[in-house]
């Protein structure tokens, strides 16, 4: 240990010094010196000392922290008696010292937790130590308030542990001893859940019961707190995760609790359900909350734990409950009761059906409650607008289930639903006003929120669809005529015509949500023609917006329209729409719109008012290319074919924008003109020509720039980045063989030099540099075959276009590497990225097929071998870690390498040793990567680089043997001087096939062959080690499963060998599974089901 960490009054003040200091160098100081204490092989008695001796409490949390580091540490873990006496060293601890600082006594609980978890399978005389929990916290219960709130709170705390899945769970080193974390994590939640976790469920609610029956007075601080911890703690066994599912919260209102069979007694007992709703009523607003979570986990138990006869008792039990609640609204108005409550409601029509609900006895009156106060929620928008979407959520479903319901007492939806319709629309537009009054946050800024609404509306609109459509005509119709006269009107105020702009943004977005819904619903010819009537009104005041663009535009109300147009077009547009449909009918009456073909010349207009007038505004501009790429079919279109100019369009000009990263949506729009284009291109080269005017005219520009030494350099850029990604989207749109020529003649070779020194001189500047080389990848694509067919065996532009790409990647490489050390938040946007993109881009050249690449070395071309030692330099340039942290770098890196270890493998052996080792790192590593692609790629280049070492060794050992090339001979030199490493894959994918969940088992079981047979000794070790880790009984099922693994499997690496043994794996995994389901290495987590 350090000097200056020699005494506990040096650990306290450091301590002090850690928490209390605001000088961040004497912060920075103290922490140094504690991690080297941490990593002190005295720390351990160091710590007990602390926790016995020291006078403040930042030392005893720093001695809980300290042991939870030392007992989850994989290496050099602590022995078992060891562990034992932590356990009990810390509960007593807390039961003689019941009011340490709160933090400390979590702590110390966490810490008791960890140890639980981590050694549930530990086994001493046959006897699962860590798994008496209740035993352990009996003694705290049995004593004072202080006590009991520790003891409820070491159960919640290890419930919450054993339902997480933690990094520390990893603890193998050794493949015999070990599992993926994962996989351990579940069986200890497994186990836990099946001898435990009821129990401690069970003693929640009785300790509940006795608390609620005692007349709490919860004024008092400590009896306050025991409430909230046996809340907690009951909520955290309802929110296990019984079945391994690892619910995503983002789809809450579609969750499930998978209670297991044995559970049924506490569920059918209806007393259980009647406390949560008992302490709602009883506890104050600040424990509520908790209540009503159990609730909502409660209702939504799977509905296979009950017959028929016991989920209608059961939803009887729970909707009288819901309406007590309903009828003493009072505690509601606390925000999060309320969010809670919202929840519970959700879950009634998630979990029960619309027939199972209407046959409660009192349902008439609780769905008018419910309805009553949806719409009191809806009119109060400004009160808790998170939780309106679980309201909007039941009323969806409601509405939804309206056809299907077969029940024969009456749902009462007809009458109710219209109520909410109408209460969110008028609350919608009352609230427009009260926003811009008072520059709150406007709801129509959250485009997420604002989508989710209207998709739920959708549906609860279209029943009882007239009310709606009725609605919706008279607001708009008032709305519409105030904003035209106060356009008209000389005085009006511009507050006054923003509040009309606000109500039609909204009801043009609601219009455009109900037309879609009608996907939901068996529509009729008249409800075809409300939806003309709807249309209608929001075409003509299209009309009224685009006539005043010049002088002024709403970009909420625009962006409204676009999502009108998307729904309209996904309902009225399309082969399967009748043409007789009432809606065209309507359209032709009011607006002379006769068929889908003028509305569409009607959009076509708009995308290109919009691109004219909305160049500068990136959410609009952006919308409307997307709508552009779904047009693509129209022949309205020759406008933007002759006229894609900054002129007619702003955004595609040079001079106004912010920054270079602000034209991304010029490659969209270039993407649409491309495919627009192509639908008559043809062979046309004059066509193709006048087309590509403006983007000649750019180069030319450029060129004329880079030929003086003095040029406005930021004008060279801003016009270089908007051109290349002009023809990114046009390289991305001609994927056949005729236009993608027409291109490739167009760049090269007049204008590839220019790329190549935008490269050399902006380098450092990723704004200009990833547009470029994200030009250069698309261009060597080989998309549907474009090249492959151009460049045949008589063109050289293949090997032409290779050069350039060398000379692209080398130039940028080389320079990129100069730029020295980058500070870690900017590495990615600075040099990462760039890299990627040089990886993806020559991935795609060497994978293209339409390079021969023998030739460069034959003829003494060095273009091949520039562009992979390049790649080298770069590779070693990135850590490990960073390979993995960045998905596009490990995507683009992991792919380059399966090409290359496929057809390149001469040069992988001649590489130098430590690049070697560092490319087996990079593979062992992504074996394990959470990216199933990532993995995939790892297991072919493996595969590859193994059946090159078998060949390798097999053509040496024979008589006759061909001398061997001296890159091969290096390369079996170097696996010989480190067969740990191939070794250690070895071990790494068998571990995965065993243990893990393996989504991938093919790509597995291909290299593991030649793994095997290049390390017979080492495999034949590891499978004694697996067999012998098991328990006794079981032994003998584990070798036959290796023995009937090789069972036909001869030594070489044959393609039938091969299959015959991946067929061979399937069937040992699936042996060894069942072999290991029932053991005390695992648990079955189906069982509880049964």
């Amino acid at each position: 240990m350090a000097d200056h960490v020699q005494s506990l009054a040096q650990l306290e003040i450091l301590c002090k010094q850690l928490y209390e200091t605001t000088d961040t160098t004497t912060r920075l100081q103290a922490e140094k010196a504690l991690v080297e204490f941490t990593n002190s092989p005295d720390c351990l008695s160091k710590c007990q000392l602390l926790l016995e001796s020291g006078s403040s409490s930042y030392s005893q949390l720093l001695a809980a922290t300290c042991l939870s580091k030392l007992v989850s540490r994989t290496s050099n873990p602590l022995p078992l008696e060891q562990r034992i006496d932590i356990r009990n060293y810390v509960l007593n601890y807390l039961a003689t010292r019941p009011k340490l600082a709160a933090f400390v006594t979590q702590a110390l609980i966490q810490l008791y937790a960890r140890i639980t978890k981590l050694g549930w399978f530990d086994c001493q005389k046959e006897d699962y130590i860590f798994r008496n929990v209740i035993v352990d916290v009996t003694r705290f219960l049995q004593d004072s308030v202080e006590h009991c709130i520790i003891g409820v709170t070491i159960l919640s705390q290890l419930t919450n542990e054993i339902n997480q899945v933690s990094f520390y769970t990893h603890s193998i080193l050794h493949l015999a001893d070990s599992t993926h974390p994962l996989t351990k994590h579940r069986k200890i939640a497994s186990s836990f859940r099946d001898s435990s976790l009821f129990d401690i469920f069970t003693l929640s609610c009785n300790l509940l019961k006795q608390a609620s029956g005692k007349n709490l007075n919860l004024n008092d601080e400590s009896q306050h707190g025991l409430l909230m911890q046996l809340l907690k703690l009951a909520h955290n066994c309802l929110n296990f995760d019984f079945i391994g599912t690892s619910t995503d919260e983002s789809s809450d209102d579609l969750c499930t609790v998978q209670i297991p069979t044995s559970w049924r007694s506490a569920f059918l007992d209806s007393s259980t359900l009647q406390l949560f709703f008992d302490l709602y009523h009883s506890i104050p607003p600040s424990l509520s909350p908790l209540v009503l979570s159990c609730l909502v986990q409660i209702a939504s138990v799977r509905r296979s734990l009950f017959n028929n006869a016991e989920r209608a008792k059961f939803l009887s039990h729970l909707v009288d409950g819901v309406k007590r609640i309903l009828e003493n609204p009072q505690s509601l108005s606390d925000l999060n009761n309320y969010h809670e409550f919202c929840r519970l409601l959700a879950r009634l029509k998630s979990n029960y059906q619309l027939g199972e609900l209407v046959k409660v006895e009192n349902y008439p009156e609780v769905i008018r409650l419910i309805a009553n106060f949806t719409v009191t929620s809806l009119q109060h928008w400004e009160f808790a607008p998170n939780s309106v979407h679980y309201l909007l959520s039941l009323w969806q479903r409601l509405a939804a289930s309206v056809p299907y319901v077969k029940a024969t007492e009456p749902h009462m939806l007809e009458t109710y639903t219209p109520e909410v319709t109408k209460a969110y629309i008028t609350s919608r537009l009352e609230s427009v006003h009260i926003i811009l009054r008072d520059g709150l946050e406007d709801p129509l800024d959250d485009a997420g929120l604002v989508q989710q609404q209207l998709d739920q509306l959708s549906t609860i609109g279209r029943c009882e669809y007239e009310k709606t459509c009725a609605l919706l005509v008279q607001l708009f119709d008032q709305s519409a005529q105030s904003y035209q006269e106060l356009l008209q009107s000389t005085n009006s105020s511009t507050m006054d015509i923003a509040v009309q702009e606000g109500r039609l943004t909204w009801l043009v977005y609601i219009i455009g949500a109900v037309i879609g819904g009608r996907v939901s619903f068996a529509s009729t010819d008249e409800q075809d023609a409300m939806d003309g009537e709807l249309v209608c009104r929001v075409l003509q005041l299209m009309n009224l917006t685009d006539s005043r663009l010049a002088q002024a535009g709403n970009e909420k109300l625009e962006l409204a329209m676009l999502s009108f147009f998307e729904q309209f077009r996904k309902i009225y547009i399309g082969d399967q729409v009748q043409k007789s449909s009432k809606l065209y009918r309507r359209l032709s009456e009011v607006l002379g719109l006769n068929d889908e073909t003028m509305v569409l010349s009607v959009f076509i207009g708009k995308i290109i008012t919009n691109l004219k007038y909305w160049g500068q505004c990136e959410p609009i501009t952006s919308k409307t290319l997307h709508s552009v790429r779904k047009l693509v079919k129209l022949s309205a279109v020759q406008f933007m074919l002759n006229n894609h100019t900054s002129e007619h369009f702003s955004f595609l000009g040079v001079n106004n924008q912010a920054n270079l990263s602000d034209m991304r949506c010029r490659t969209t729009f270039y993407t649409a003109l491309g495919r627009l284009l192509m639908v008559d291109l043809g062979e046309d080269e004059d066509q193709f020509e006048q087309f590509m005017l403006p983007l000649t005219a750019a180069f030319e520009a450029i060129a004329q720039m880079f030929s003086t030494n003095t040029f406005n350099e930021q004008e060279a850029k801003r016009t270089l980045v908007g051109l290349v990604r002009d023809l990114r989207g046009i390289a991305f749109a001609f994927n056949a063989k005729t236009s993608f020529m027409m291109l490739f003649d167009w760049i090269y070779p007049s204008y590839m030099p220019i790329l190549q020194r935008a490269i050399e001189l902006w380098y450092h500047v990723p704004a200009c540099t990833t547009p470029v080389l994200k030009l250069m990848a698309e261009l060597v694509h080989n998309r549907s075959q474009r090249l492959q067919f151009d460049f045949d065996v008589s063109s050289p532009n293949g090997i032409l276009l290779f050069r350039e790409t060398s000379k692209m990647i080398t130039t940028y490489g080389n320079r990129i590497l100069t730029l020295g050390e980058v500070p870690k938040d900017q590495v990615y946007a600075l040099k990462l990225k760039g890299i990627s993109i040089c990886f993806s881009m020559l991935k795609a050249v060497l994978s293209g097929n339409y390079v021969n690449f023998g030739v460069f070395r034959l003829y003494g071309d060095d273009a091949l071998d520039n562009a992979l030692q390049t790649f080298i330099k770069l590779l070693l340039s990135i850590p490990h870690s960073d390979l993995l942290d960045y998905p596009k770098l490990s995507q683009s890196y992991y792919s380059l390498l399966e090409v290359l270890t496929q057809d390149h493998m001469n040069f992988i052996a001649s590489l130098e040793p430590h690049v070697v080792m560092y490319i087996l790192s990079s593979i062992s590593e992504g074996l394990t990567a959470l990216d199933t692609m990532v993995c995939t790629g790892c297991c072919s280049s493996l595969d590859h680089i193994v059946t090159y070492l078998f060949k390798q060794l097999s053509r040496s050992t024979k008589k006759r043997a061909a001398p061997m090339a001296q890159e091969s001979d290096r390369f079996l030199h170097i696996m010989q001087q480190h067969p740990e490493m191939i070794q250690q894959m070895l071990s790494t994918v068998l571990n995965i096939i065993i243990f893990e969940d393996c989504r991938n088992q093919w790509s597995m079981s291909r290299p593991l062959l030649g793994l095997i047979l290049l390390n017979e000794k080492y495999f034949a070790d590891l499978r004694n080690s697996i067999v012998n880790s098991q328990p006794p009984e079981k032994q003998q099922a584990m070798h036959l499963c290796f023995e009937n693994l090789m069972e036909g499997i001869e030594r070489n690496l044959l393609t039938k060998n091969r299959d015959r043994f991946t067929q061979n794996l399937s069937v040992f995994r699936r042996e060894v599974n069942d072999s290991m389901k029932n053991s005390t290495y695992g648990v079955n987590s189906n069982d509880m089901m049964s």
